[in-house]
């Protein structure tokens, strides 16, 4: 009797994961259509009557492409090109210049239902709708610009300290690149990173937000910048190459700390996150981004009562 009872009660817990796992079926929508890998005839016979992928749906937009998880509902990586001509467009009609205040947080409709984000999901979860590729980045057109406001280009972000201030300024700081390098590509990554607990094992855990829980909170998110130029004014068909990454927690971030403290090597970010960004060739090439411009953080700060900003530098460490 005891043991009926014990089985009772773990069929009853294992339900619950469930419901959780799977939302009623009337999230899901219409049916999708069948994804078709391989025309092999053994793939088609396994996958008959359908295949799991994609693993990542691709995402195009005007500013930036993406791949975006279905799993952890946000993008596993998000990619642009910045240079200076795209972050300061040439606008003759004032009215048509891009204005984040025009924008609005939506559901990305280009997702399936039950693969979506939702802004209900953000709602007092206490982090930000963080952007991936920032508005800031989008200027090209109103168009350009709404596209970042998908919440497939969100990721759940610690607001003060950090989505607001500290990641802020590193996004800033990508874009004052262009002013010495002709082309700035930028790589947004989510992570997940394990942390030693003191059984002495490593573990990855992180907080999911929702109700009922749908979208992960990453652990860390790391910037990884390639930037080009040429090499010199009578040589512009031959290019420099400068890269490196930056990763930081999820957190906030003082800023006081320098942003040499979070860089790391580009091969320990791809294979945190199990993509490969660049060949081996162009790593190769590329020269350590902090020793051919400043790696200084450009920090903000507004004052209440005139509100006019001040601005401070926090210089690299020598």
């Amino acid at each position: 009797m005891f043991a009926t009872h014990h089985h009772h009660n773990n069929l009853k817990i294992l339900k619950q994961d469930l419901n959780i796992l799977h939302p009623p079926l009337v999230e899901f929508g219409a049916s999708e259509d069948k994804v078709e890998v391989s025309t092999d005839p053994r793939v088609k016979e396994v996958l008959k009557y359908g295949n799991p992928g994609p693993i990542a749906d691709a995402l195009v937009r005007k500013a930036y492409v993406a791949a975006y998880d279905r799993r952890l509902r946000h993008p596993a990586w998000t990619a642009e090109h910045l240079t200076a001509a795209t972050l300061r467009p040439p606008v003759t009609d004032p009215s048509g210049r891009a204005d984040r205040a025009k924008s609005k947080f939506i559901e990305d409709e280009d997702l399936p239902i039950p693969f979506r984000a939702r802004l209900k999901d953000y709602l007092r979860s206490g982090y930000d709708r963080g952007h991936m590729v920032p508005a800031a980045d989008a200027k090209i057109s109103q168009d350009a610009m709404d596209e970042t406001f998908l919440l497939s280009n969100m990721a759940p972000q610690v607001g003060d300290g950090f989505n607001r201030h500290y990641w802020a300024y590193l996004e800033d700081w990508c874009r004052r690149l262009t002013g010495n390098f002709a082309d700035v590509y930028v790589f947004t990554i989510p992570l997940y990173l394990p942390r030693l607990g003191t059984d002495g094992k490593w573990r990855v855990t992180h907080e999911v937000i929702g109700s009922p829980p749908n979208v992960s909170v990453p652990t860390h998110f790391a910037k990884v910048v390639l930037a080009a130029k040429p090499s010199s004014p009578s040589t512009p068909d031959i290019v420099e190459l400068s890269a490196g990454a930056f990763v930081l927690p999820n957190a906030a971030i003082p800023d006081s700390a320098p942003m040499e403290s979070f860089l790391m090597p580009i091969e320990a970010v791809e294979h945190a996150a199990g993509i490969l960004l660049f060949s081996k060739a162009v790593k190769a090439a590329a020269k350590p981004i902090c020793t051919t411009t400043k790696c200084d953080l450009l920090i903000r700060k507004f004052d209440d009562a005139q509100k006019k900003p001040k601005q401070k530098t926090i210089a690299a460490p020598k």
